[in-house]
């Protein structure tokens, strides 16, 4: 054993031989061990008490406090302290009684040197053995302690969100319910229950069960593709979740996290303004439609009678009232698409009819502007879908009337069905102005309007894609864009074939 190692060990020689200690003390420095001495048991003991001592060599024949009651003195007080004993009358009986009190090992006197050596190294390596074992026990004990401390400072922390988390394994079973969500979904207030069931047995709700399962045990890998769900258990309380997969290291699920949002003051807040828009929109649709039917009339009669300046006064007065007219009616459409009170006639319909009646409808719109507008359907007869025959004129009325509009005069505008093994495609193309790539993810939005020098003098109410996206999403289909500033776009609704 290096000296290195044995520096910081204590060595106690107690012995009346004042020769025998002197020779003894040199030889264990020697060693590198630390040396203190007594020539009686009462000295070694108060040595034991003031000092760490590692190892005792202890001679049996001292005066004063017998050799065998000091080494059971040591070992009552002290008994990680190994006592290596030594005596001039060593016997069976003697040696037995030092080992039955302690004794590590037991040397006759005289000591041999080369003896003595290996017995003191082999007790200084149990001595530095036991305080490496001591000290990783210390070491266990703290971070154990650091551990719980940290999960409990995390259970708190958890514990104290405003929102709902529900943390689930790879096989769907529950691993954490904070108080939140517990209150969110009516459940009990233990926070054990429920801990280690499945979470189709913890939580009513199927839809919310549905997406943790798949969430858990690996449907969804990848945080984009994962849908909110949103739900309600009780009238006029609605809450939201949204899941993310906990993956490994080599990006297995390990199981996921559900955050639940009380979500109901945002819906509160969506039917009280949805409200107020169609009651205001109803009260305003009234007068202004008035208005604009006497405006007509006046230009109608008095054409003839007023000024040119007076007369594009009152034509551009009816061109506003046609357009607030206009926006109102899109207002009400968006209040019914965000009450749910649309696509309610759900019928069969042939498609390629509808597109036609549209199209011709269309056609004068175009024609007015010198612009070809055609409709291309296969050659076989398209397979039904179920829809709202209303919602269907909706999506394609504006979607046709916006390729017009921000179409050149003599451009070209087609309208081309596809049929693919679940859905009907339906693609308006035009020619027109386009767009750059940084307006297509806006454009579905409320009120976005693209305005460049081309189309900053077309009027419009920014609503009609809206509403088009709308009435697509409550369809269960889904309608995309592709566009090239000055090369026109292309927008596709793909639509679910009846089955």
């Amino acid at each position: 054993m290096a000296n290195a190692q044995l520096d910081e060990i204590s060595v106690l020689v107690v012995a009346d031989e004042e020769g025998f200690r002197d020779r003894t003390e040199r030889f264990l420095r020697e060693m590198g061990l630390a040396v203190f001495t007594a020539n009686h048991g009462a000295a070694g003991l108060e040595i034991v008490a003031d000092g760490a001592i590692d190892i005792l060599l202890l001679d049996l024949k001292i005066p004063g406090i017998d050799g065998l009651e000091v080494l059971s003195r040591v070992k009552a007080s002290h008994p990680h302290i190994l006592v290596i004993v030594t005596t001039g009358a060593a016997t069976v009986e003697t040696a037995i009684e030092a080992m039955k009190r302690g004794a590590h090992d037991v040397m006759p006197e005289p000591v041999d040197p080369d003896r003595l050596r290996l017995v003191c190294t082999q007790a200084a390596e149990m001595v530095q053995q036991r305080r490496k074992s001591e000290h990783l026990a210390a070491e266990n004990r703290r971070t154990l302690r650091d551990l719980n401390m940290e999960k409990s400072r995390m259970a708190a922390v958890v514990d104290s969100l405003p929102n709902g988390v529900l943390v689930t394994n790879a096989d769907g079973e529950v691993v954490l319910m904070n108080a939140a969500l517990r209150r969110h979904l009516n459940l009990e207030e233990s926070l054990t229950a429920g801990v280690g069931e499945k979470v189709c047995d913890v939580i009513a709700d199927k839809g919310l069960c549905t997406l943790v399962m798949e969430i858990s045990t690996g449907r969804y890998v990848d945080y984009d593709d994962i849908p909110t769900y949103e739900f309600n258990l009780q009238e006029d309380a609605f809450l939201m979740a949204r899941g993310r997969p906990v993956l490994g290291e080599n990006r297995e699920c390990l199981g996921a996290v559900t955050n639940i949002v009380d979500v109901t003051a945002i819906r509160v807040l969506d039917r009280l303004k949805s409200e107020f828009v169609a009651k205001v929109s109803h009260e305003l649709r009234s007068p202004l439609s008035t208005i604009h039917e006497q405006l007509a009339l006046v230009l109608s009669d008095v054409v003839d009678q007023v000024s040119e300046s007076d007369a594009h006064l009152l034509a551009r007065a009816k061109e506003k009232t046609k357009g607030l007219i206009s926006l109102i009616g899109d207002l009400l459409d968006i209040s019914r698409i965000e009450a749910g009170a649309v696509s309610q006639e759900i019928k069969p319909i042939q498609l390629e009819a509808l597109l036609g009646n549209i199209v011709e409808f269309m056609q004068a719109r175009a024609q007015a502007k010198d612009q070809t507008l055609t409709l291309h359907t296969p050659d076989t007869p398209l397979p039904q879908i179920k829809a709202d025959p209303l919602a269907l004129e909706s999506i394609f009325g504006n979607l046709i009337a916006n390729a017009i509009n921000y179409t050149q005069a003599g451009g070209r505008i087609q309208v081309t069905v596809a049929i693919s093994a679940v859905n009907l495609c339906v693609t308006v193309t035009d020619n027109g102005f386009g767009m750059e790539a940084r307006h297509l993810e806006k454009i579905f939005e409320r009120f976005y309007r693209v305005k460049t020098d081309k189309t900053r003098f077309i009027t419009g109410t920014g609503l009609g894609l809206p509403i088009v996206k709308g009435l697509v999403d409550s369809l269960g289909g889904h309608v995309s864009v592709e566009s090239v500033a000055d090369e026109g776009s292309s927008f596709t609704v793909l639509l679910p074939v009846a089955q």
